[in-house]
């Protein structure tokens, strides 16, 4: 929880302000849960603070909500051409994603429970970023998201909005985004590590290494030359069955 709530500020995520006459405040609550490896064992503890979201007014506390994911015949391309070129993938992660996006709507909740200043009881806390658990948040992040790494040179995809691409003379790189999932592959090690270092100078992200895990897809990478004696045994398998039958 104490974890959580410095985050929380260190993202300069509310003002503490003087409760408005008539203003709808929303209140939240702790959110907890076990955070799991991909073969099921604990990762870790997790503590959110989140806010009351169905309380919010349609046209008065958010407009739009609806936020892409990335499409399953898109992974299963991007994997393809990784696998073709044999080009390096890494999966990352940004923490406290949702809390990047700046909202345009005045929004007002309580202070976190066991968290208020003793200096201002009664204040309430006035979001300038987005919260967990409110309605527009994934749509705030996604927008927040393509914004940067637009800048950093990238293309999105008009097959595919979650898809983002970087294509410079023989530079290629292919961005993934689910939520605040994302896999990255490069036509090179240098660059993949050039562009990770880009997104952590926006975002809290953590490279997890080797693409293993994605959205419920196993991978499991093999060395091209065990590709290479791979194809070259089944092509000397079909010489000899050619010779037998001639």
């Amino acid at each position: 929880m104490e974890h959580e709530f410095c985050a929380l500020q260190a993202n300069k995520t509310w003002t503490l302000v003087p409760r408005p006459p008539g203003a709808r405040i929303i209140i939240g609550k702790w959110v907890f849960k076990h955070k799991l490896n991909s073969d099921g064992s604990l990762e870790r503890y997790k503590a959110r603070w989140v806010v009351r979201g169905f309380n919010q007014r349609p046209g008065i506390d958010f407009s739009e909500t609806f936020s892409p994911v990335v499409k399953p015949a898109t992974i299963r391309t991007v994997l393809t051409l990784i696998a073709t070129h044999a080009w390096p993938a890494h999966q990352l992660d940004v923490s406290h994603a949702f809390l990047h996006g700046t909202l345009s709507e005045r929004v007002y909740r309580q202070q976190p429970t066991g968290f208020a200043d003793p200096q201002r009881p009664d204040d309430v806390c006035l979001l300038s970023r987005a919260l967990y658990s409110l309605c527009q948040v994934p749509r705030v992040w996604f927008e927040h998201f393509t914004k940067h790494v637009i800048s950093l040179g990238f293309l999105q995809s008009r097959a595919d909005t979650s898809l983002f691409i970087l294509h410079n003379g023989s530079v290629v790189a292919y961005l993934l985004l689910y939520v605040d999932d994302m896999m990255l592959s490069a036509s090179s090690p240098a660059l993949l590590q050039r562009i990770v270092a880009q997104l952590r100078q926006a975002f809290a992200v953590k490279d997890m290494g080797p693409l293993r895990y994605f959205l419920g897809t196993e991978v499991l990478p093999q060395p091209s030359q065990v590709r290479r004696r791979t194809v070259r045994s089944r092509r000397d398998e079909q010489l000899q069955d050619c010779h037998h039958t001639g």
